[in-house]
């Protein structure tokens, strides 16, 4: 057991976060964001402001001989009315590239949302520690990739030994931009979502913009977008804009266009990869909105219902099969003259062959093991030596 005179306190400062566009300072400490205060400000949606909150890929990265770490956070729990308690958010830590220990931190405020009526309700908690021990001796890489669903506010780093900010290993930065799969989902830990799986092993470093439910072509996220540094650029569209019956084909092409515009203002030669949705049965072919089956809630595993008409396509409503093509063309035009522009159809990634042996649990979004699959799957063709993302000839990306 540690006494208080043996821990040494760092203050948490940009210098020892990756991952995060922006951060707070609160009352208490530091809450990172995803979005830059001026997106936030043009932002009405309560969902993005919870999604954008939520730290999907941001970790804190220093060195350090330590051999126990604490962390004092207070995270925000999500409380579903009528469903089973969910579990409480992980953090991972990762030390010299490896998973080397998962653990989660009770207490911390609680956002009830009852999904019937679109309300929220949030009520203040104590704050928690996480707590790391029995780390190998040396100095070593650490990371702590915070919970990728659940808002969590950083209020001290304690260890046993000093830190520093871990050093520029010369990585490429690859920054994606999705909906609830790039940001999570149901995936097992912050760093088994898929972009972070990709990210480990194509030996990138990831900036993820995956936001739940928010993958809705916003200028002042493709702003966001365009204004983050980055080497490699990925979106993935479309499955969010028919979940929320948002757009119809005569609007979503020139969305696509000025969405794509805004990130080549600030990446003009970046390779730049255009994703579409991976299979989702329900609406491969009829459109949106997507609601909750009441029924399912009951049973812990809720279950998503498509409420739009097939015969409403003809009217210019959208499906995945539209999206699908309307992107594909949409690259094929573009890429003329844009030789670093290129596609991906999801379902490369998770196809129905996919569905038949790992089912989406709740017709939406895919499980634990899928989100490894999908990663694998990324990687295996955005990073190969003839993917989008490939290094140039004679370039090392170094460890």
């Amino acid at each position: 057991m540690y006494t208080e005179q043996q821990w040494i306190t760092t203050p948490v400062t940009a210098d020892l976060v990756r991952g995060a566009l922006e951060l707070e300072r609160t009352e208490r400490g530091i809450l990172p964001h995803r979005l830059p205060a001026r997106a936030r400000a043009q932002n009405t949606d309560g969902q993005l402001a919870m999604a954008e909150a939520q730290p999907a890929g941001v970790r804190l990265a220093f060195r350090s001989r330590a051999t126990a770490i604490e962390l004092d956070t207070v995270p925000t729990k999500r409380v579903y009315a009528g469903a089973p308690p969910r579990p409480d958010g992980v953090y991972d830590l990762v030390v010299d590239g490896r998973l080397a220990g998962r653990e989660s931190v009770t207490g911390g405020n609680t956002l009830t949302i009852d999904m019937t009526t679109g309300t929220f309700e949030h009520r203040p908690g104590p704050p928690g520690t996480l707590r790391f021990t029995g780390l190998p001796g040396g100095d070593k890489d650490v990371e702590i990739w915070l919970p990728h669903n659940e808002t969590t506010e950083l209020l001290a780093l304690r260890t046993d030994a000093p830190v520093e900010p871990a050093p520029d290993r010369g990585r490429r930065v690859w920054l994606h931009h999705g909906s609830s799969i790039s940001h999570g989902s149901d995936a097992a830990g912050p760093t088994a979502t898929w972009p972070a799986h990709a990210a480990a092993l194509g030996g990138v470093d990831l900036v993820n913009l995956g936001f739940g439910g928010s993958a809705l072509l916003d200028p002042f996220t493709a702003r966001a977008l365009r204004d983050t540094p980055a080497d490699l650029i990925s979106v993935k569209i479309g499955i969010n804009l028919v979940n929320t019956d948002l757009m119809r084909l005569r609007a979503f092409t020139p969305a696509v266009h000025g969405f794509l515009d805004t990130v080549r203002e600030g990446h003009p030669t970046a390779p730049l990869l255009v994703v579409s949705p991976v299979l989702c049965p329900i609406h491969e072919d009829t459109p949106g909105p997507t609601a909750l089956d009441p029924a399912s809630l009951a049973t812990g595993q809720p279950r998503f219902l498509a409420t739009g008409d097939p015969a409403e396509r003809a009217s210019g409503k959208l499906t995945l099969t539209v999206i699908r093509e309307e992107l594909a063309r949409i690259v094929r035009q573009r890429s003329a003259d844009d030789p670093n522009l290129h596609h991906l159809d999801g379902r490369e990634l998770y196809g129905a062959d996919d569905y038949a042996e790992l089912p989406l649990p709740d017709e939406l979004h895919p499980d634990a093991a899928a989100h490894l699959r999908i990663g694998e799957r990324f990687a295996g063709r955005a990073f190969a030596a003839d993917g989008p993302f490939a290094l140039p000839a004679g370039a090392l990306n170094r460890t």
